[in-house]
């Protein structure tokens, strides 16, 4: 069941090597809320070592059964937010995001290509407002002594 959405936008880069035989990588670099004037892919910078865009149009949803995943991302050292992006006609195009750690495990594992970039603060404040208000630990088990 879906509790919270968020809009973000995803910092996708592009980096051309200092090598004949390598090619251009993308990766996704950031996230950010989006606000809403944010409509449409916008080109950020451009050098011949670099390229950065802006891509709006995913939301991060928090739903129930992932809870101990948001939870164990939330209390990492360094909370992420996991991207599954694809090239599509030479441009990147994030696909899906995921706060949940188990969702990002399951993205990096997948063979698709997958990023974890850093959690903002103000999503992490809106995790942490909905972890909460809504997340309860399951009862650790002992080893039984009898």
């Amino acid at each position: 069941m879906l509790m919270a959405s968020m809009p973000i936008a995803v910092l996708m880069q592009k980096r051309t090597p200092h090598h004949r035989w390598a090619t251009a990588t993308w990766s996704a670099a950031g996230v950010i809320a989006c606000p809403q004037e944010i409509t449409a892919a916008q080109m950020l910078s451009r050098s011949d070592e670099e390229e950065s865009h802006l891509i709006p149009g995913l939301r991060l949803e928090l739903h129930r059964d992932e809870d101990d995943g948001y939870f164990e991302n939330w209390a990492a050292p360094e909370p992420k937010v996991f991207v599954m992006w694809r090239v599509l006609e030479d441009r990147p195009m994030p696909v899906l995001a995921s706060v949940s750690y188990g969702e990002g495990t399951r993205m990096l594992d997948s063979g698709e290509c997958a990023d974890g970039v850093d959690m903002p603060p103000d999503i992490h404040a809106w995790l942490t407002a909905y972890l909460q208000a809504h997340y309860q630990p399951k009862p650790r088990r002992g080893r039984e002594h009898g």
